[in-house]
């Protein structure tokens, strides 16, 4: 990053979010002129020289995002990073593919992230290894899960991340159970990326019930974590 090359030769200091010359205010107005000519040219002469690759980097594997996909990412990561929370204020969001199209991601809502331009470039340099690694985690079952080995027909709605399915038991009409697709025990420890698929599903059904039954005056979501907790199972959330 420039900011930490430039401050680690002590050329500048960093003030909260932005990054000043060290001793700028013993410069007078000539040398202030003289010092934004200089790097005025600097920037011309780079950008002659590498041309459209200078935005290379962010556009090199997204392909096209469509601006509707683009404005409810936004909308509902209230245009702030959901990685590290800094506001679009102080740093450009993007839309960033959660798994890569070129991973075989899908174009689903749930599979956007709305992330600040250091946090989606620093996401793109991680190794494939890991990311292989992580994939082999969503393709794993384990024998004797009830949700793992559960049928297609039982699915009443899906993303890319998680699935929905009546409960047998309901204790109120309308009972459902959201579950990730990856075999995790709790809720702790679902990934940004779940959570995200978790709580699309659960707009997605709440606006089906409401069309189903205008009646629908409120709606429960539960979570279990543990045992003392009332965890039998491994992790769902309940929504009646």
């Amino acid at each position: 990053m420039v900011g930490r090359v430039l401050r680690n030769h002590q050329i500048v200091k960093k003030e909260e979010n932005a990054f000043e010359l060290v001793d700028f205010d013993t410069l007078t107005a000539e040398q202030v002129s003289e010092l934004t000519v200089l790097c005025q040219k600097k920037l011309n002469d780079f950008k002659e020289q590498r041309g459209a690759k200078i935005w290379q980097h962010r556009t090199l594997s997204e392909g096209y995002i469509s601006g509707t996909i683009r404005y409810e990412v936004l909308k509902a990561a209230k245009y702030r990073c959901e990685l590290c929370g800094v506001s679009a204020e102080v740093k450009a969001i993007e839309v960033d593919c959660i798994i890569p199209r070129n991973r075989g991601g899908s174009d689903e809502l749930s599979n956007f992230q709305a992330l600040c331009y250091s946090c989606n470039a620093m996401k793109r340099d991680r190794d494939d290894t890991a990311f292989r690694r992580i994939a082999e985690t969503y393709r794993y079952r384990e024998a004797g899960c009830a949700f793992c080995e559960l049928p297609a027909d039982k699915i009443i709605a899906q993303n890319e991340l998680c699935i929905a399915v009546a409960d047998k038991f309901p204790v109120t009409s309308g009972r459902t159970l959201i579950i990730p697709k990856r075999h995790v025990p709790e809720y702790f420890d679902l990934g940004r990326p779940e959570l995200n698929a978790v709580h699309f599903l659960l707009e997605q059904l709440k606006r089906r019930l409401q069309s189903s039954d205008p009646t629908v005056a409120g709606f429960n979501v539960g979570i279990n974590c543990g045992e003392a907790a009332g965890q039998t199972v491994c992790f769902t959330v309940t929504f009646t």
